[in-house]
């Protein structure tokens, strides 16, 4: 269901004119040198029982603005239950959105938009009055009186919105995640555990490494003092859901690895350096050899449940074997039906499946084959070339999907959405989970990984909408 309402609204003169200086005093500009203008596009745009979708777009006619608030009333009950491009806070009916930081200026003529996912109970109506920065938008660009002197005023009491994490949006829109890796960042706003460990050579210890504050971004000087002079490897990457779904040395398959016993390697810890946040980070590293895996995980998908998956990969480390994967494996290692795998896939192989030009592309491994849509071999998918790319693999009864990304900015491109491939429904997942290797230990593959997760349910496009837009504000950067 689509419904889109068009509101002309004047935009408040002098929008420019609210900044916070240090932590003492908020300074109100003079707002007479601006004119102002503006107009609101209301859509909602998909409804399902007890919740809906919505955009809202506000388009500046009158001079260029830095930084706005835009607020309406809702007056049916609804609630906003998650919001990307902004901040919320909501009160009763009233609502209060406030830009991102990548957002604030909006250029004459230029649109600024806030997306979010709402709770209804019966009717919908769209909101009949918007204001921006406090004064209600009328239709016209207007040249507003020249104001007093800039004067100070006390501060705002109001804390700033909790932080929010991947998994916080997953959860909001109904399918939570039931594992989490990263070595780069929290996936949830309030995670302030450890993200990985490493071992050193020198003395065979380990340390765990965590972040610097809770929900934010890893601290990669503990790694740096505690590897210094010496190789680290990295042997856990922890679950930040909270059901122990860590990873930890994959052990031999089908294949055998190449340490001993037959295990495979672990990933070096210094092999993969970026920023994230501006703040120094590691991704892990396969190289061919190298996997993490657990057969024993608690609450991931099996036979035909619907699940989410989405891992953060580097777009340029990627080769053309089996199999740079992540995602939902079988227990025993071993290649002995289809259907008993759903991962991600990112790299160039053709051995069973491929798209549209030379690659890598994302694709999904069900085992006995990759699968670039419905059928085996080629199916028109495109292939993607960012820097960081979000891969995402979802699938629920006869029924999949491909979408990603570039992981820096922009919105998911959808590669697939469909049916799925002959003998593959319905699905026989066994809920294992697996990084860098295929589903029977086929170490030949290469990649970095940064973050990934697995749902319970099947996300919708809006939640992974949502997630996008997060992953894009961590700034992931080389």
């Amino acid at each position: 269901m689509r419904r889109t309402h068009r509101v002309p609204r004047a935009l408040l003169a002098g929008l420019a004119g609210v900044a916070l200086l240090g932590t003492t005093a908020v300074l109100t500009a003079n707002p007479a040198a601006a004119a102002a203008g503006c107009r609101v596009d209301y859509t909602i745009s998909s409804s399902w029982p007890g919740g809906f979708g919505a955009t809202v777009a506000v388009t500046n006619l009158g001079d260029p603005v830095d930084g706005w608030r835009l607020t309406w009333s809702f007056t049916a009950g609804q609630s906003i239950t998650q919001l990307w491009n902004g901040s919320y806070t909501q009160t009763g009916a009233a609502v209060t959105v406030t830009n991102a930081a990548y957002n604030a200026s909006i250029a004459s003529g230029a649109t600024a938009s806030v997306g979010f996912n709402g709770s209804s109970t019966g009717t919908n109506p769209i909101p009949a009055a918007f204001s921006l920065n406090g004064t209600s938008c009328t239709g016209g660009v207007v040249s507003p009186p020249t104001s007093p002197p800039v004067t100070p005023t006390t501060p705002p009491t109001t804390p700033p919105p909790a932080r929010q994490g991947p998994c916080d949006i997953y959860s909001a829109g109904g399918t939570p995640c039931v594992a989490a890796h990263s070595t780069t960042r929290a996936l949830y706003g309030a995670y302030n555990g450890p993200l990985y460990q490493v071992r050193r050579s020198s003395d065979n210890t380990t340390r765990d490494i965590g972040l610097q504050t809770a929900g934010g971004v890893v601290n990669a000087a503990t790694q740096d003092s505690f590897c210094a002079g010496t190789n680290c490897v990295i042997t856990i990457l922890y679950d930040q859901s909270g059901r122990n779904n860590r990873l930890t040395q994959a052990p031999p398959g089908y294949w055998k690895g190449p340490a001993a016993g037959g295990y495979d390697n672990l990933a070096d810890a210094k092999a993969a350096p970026i920023t994230v946040g501006g703040q120094k980070a590691y991704g892990v590293y396969i190289a061919p050899g190298t996997g993490y895996r657990n057969n024993n995980t608690n609450g991931v998908a099996k036979g035909d449940q619907p699940e989410g998956i989405y891992a953060i990969v580097d777009g340029t480390h990627y080769n053309q074997w089996c199999c740079f994967d992540y995602g939902n494996a079988q227990t025993d290692g071993i290649a002995d039906a289809p259907a008993i795998m759903e991962t991600v896939y990112f790299g160039a192989d053709k051995q069973w499946g491929w798209g549209a030009g030379n690659g890598p592309w994302i694709m999904g491994d069900l085992e006995w084959g990759l699968f670039s849509g419905d059928k085996a071999g080629y199916n028109n998918l495109a292939s993607i070339n960012h820097r960081f790319v979000t891969a995402m693999v979802k699938g629920e009864p006869n029924h999949w999907a491909i979408r990603g990304g570039d992981a820096q900015s922009g919105d998911l491109t959808n590669y697939f959405d469909g049916k799925r491939p002959s003998g593959y429904n319905p699905m026989k997942k066994e809920g294992a989970i697996l990084l860098g290797i295929g589903g029977d230990n086929s170490v030949s593959g290469r990649g970095t990984f940064y973050e990934g997760v697995l749902t319970s349910g099947y996300p919708t496009a809006a939640t992974e909408n949502a997630v996008q837009a997060n992953i894009t504000t961590a700034r992931y950067h080389q």
